[in-house]
């Protein structure tokens, strides 16, 4: 039996009567979760669904994601999501690499599915006793793996990445994975996780390695169909919410609602926020408007989503502009990335972590994984970085994401993170276009803060002089509503390059 699977049948019976998962008026308690978790998988091994098969889940958020995920972890398989905001052609992409035994998907997401898999389709439910009906067996509990007894080394999760630097890749954790992340995140105590509003998508990494965790600690998981910042609010303050996860867009939006001061949120103890930085301002803000501590975590898909976080109580410098330390469990050095050697303290390099939690490797993409992990088990994240005198890390780029502005490296994130603290940017990407001149020039696609007017190219520059050298300045100015965002909430730098070199070509004559 999986790790996530052994560990709700100990949370059932620890704490039977306590509340699960709850959306929209559909809950089940962990005695209820536990039990419908052995109806389907009975229904599921019926199929034909054996230890060591692939199911790929392309569901909506919701109960039959979570259940089908559990179901199939009592049955040995393995599990990857696709996530339901991804085109037709991307959920393609991504099923094509993970070459499944079975997809189960709702009818409408269930387009552009390759042949070859088995298709089961799923039907979301209004009521608890709706759940995964039709798949549902009353037997006795499945047959754990074939040749008896516990493999660390046995596949449980396939997680991929977001594919913001190409195709995407699935990392996979392994039960030697999962019981050192849930061990890492619980410390090994059962109880004590309270409610917790689910803001990533499920197919991410922030639930799909650490759904064990949750249930050790016996939390009550509320889910989303669709993260919405008025909808999160109500819920937060509703079931007094002690922790607040999530990135820094879904915090912006959490503020900008207009109804915020009316709710009470004297629950709140801290915001724990990743998958990207966040801007000085808006820890500010965040921290006085909650009245809470305000957590900046960094880590990725292949990390098991752990690796350095700043202290809620953290100084400003530390606060506002660093990523923390590492979390107790993992190392973390800066290499040369041309010659992997070790650097000192200041010397910007690629970051590279060391822990139980990274992944076994990429599925199925040996070449791939040799990339990624030296003979050592560390993980070259492909980020740039520097650790400061007080031992907190600094991003500053990551290595693809680079272009050459007259025979210059420059890195987005760097120039994003001081662009973010003028006060009339909300969100900014910056990305490169093709120059006769230069080769490239860096273009700053900017939303603008409501209710102020958007800033104009000379006043990013002056702003952004006294911390960037002049070549790092952006050279051309995009104000956008919104930024393209892939599947997984994340700028979508590739669709940013392709408007870019699209907009050069229209304008060359033929």
């Amino acid at each position: 039996m999986s790790v996530v699977a052994a560990v709700l049948r100990e949370a059932a019976r620890r704490f039977p009567g306590r509340r699960a998962l709850v959306r929209d008026g559909v809950a089940f308690t962990y005695a209820e979760l536990d039990a419908v978790t052995d109806q389907v998988a009975a229904g599921l091994a019926k199929r034909g669904v054996q230890a060591g098969h692939l199911a790929a889940l392309v569901l909506p958020c919701g109960p039959e994601y979570v259940v089908a995920y559990l179901a199939l972890a009592r049955l040995g398989a393995i599990t990857t999501g696709v996530g339901p905001r991804h085109t037709a052609s991307e959920r393609a992409k991504v099923l094509r690499q993970a070459g499944p035994d079975l997809v189960v998907a709702t009818e409408e997401l269930a387009e552009q599915v390759p042949s070859g898999p088995g298709l089961l389709l799923c039907t979301p439910a209004g009521r608890a006793g709706d759940v995964w009906r039709d798949l549902r067996v009353d037997a006795a509990a499945p047959a754990r793996r074939a040749g008896g007894g516990d493999d660390p080394d046995a596949p449980e999760t396939v997680v991929f990445t977001s594919g913001t630097t190409g195709v995407p890749k699935g990392a996979l954790f392994t039960s030697r994975q999962i019981a050192a992340i849930t061990e890492m995140d619980t410390g090994g105590r059962w109880d004590g996780g309270g409610p917790q509003l689910v803001a990533t998508g499920l197919p991410h990494v922030g639930f799909m390695t650490k759904l064990a965790g949750h249930l050790m600690l016996g939390a009550t998981m509320h889910l989303l169909d669709r993260w919405r910042a008025e909808d999160a609010l109500r819920i937060i303050a509703r079931e007094r919410i002690p922790y607040i996860g999530g990135v820094a867009a879904q915090v912006s939006l959490l503020l900008r609602r207009p109804e915020f001061d009316a709710y009470d949120f004297s629950c709140v103890r801290g915001l724990i926020v990743g998958a990207g930085p966040s801007p000085a301002p808006l820890v500010r803000e965040a921290r006085e408007r909650f009245g809470a501590g305000y957590s900046i975590r960094y880590s990725l898909t292949e990390s098991g989503g752990l690796g350095t976080l700043t202290a809620f109580d953290a100084p400003d410098e530390e606060a506002l502009h660093t990523v923390g330390r590492p979390r107790p469990g993992t190392a973390l050095q800066i290499r040369d990335p041309e010659t992997g050697r070790v650097l000192g303290a200041g010397e910007a390099g690629q970051i590279c972590l060391h822990s139980p939690s990274v992944m076994a490797g990429y599925w199925r993409n040996p070449e791939e994984t040799a990339r990624a992990l030296d003979g050592d088990g560390w993980l070259r994240t492909g980020d740039l970085g520097a650790v400061d005198a007080a031992g907190c890390l600094r991003i500053t780029g990551r290595i693809s994401d680079a272009f050459i502005r007259g025979g210059y490296n420059v890195f987005p994130l760097e120039v994003e993170s001081v662009l973010l603290a003028h006060p009339a940017v909300a969100a900014v990407a910056v990305t490169p276009r093709p120059s006769d001149v230069m080769g490239e020039i860096g273009v700053a696609v900017v939303v603008p803060r409501e209710g102020m007017p958007a800033p104009t190219l000379e006043e990013l520059r002056a702003f952004a002089a006294p911390r960037l050298a002049a070549y790092k300045l952006p050279e051309a100015l995009r104000v956008v509503d919104g930024l393209p965002l892939t599947g997984m909430d994340k700028v979508d730098r590739a669709a940013l390059a392709e408007r870019e070199r699209r907009g050069v070509l229209r304008r060359q004559p033929c």
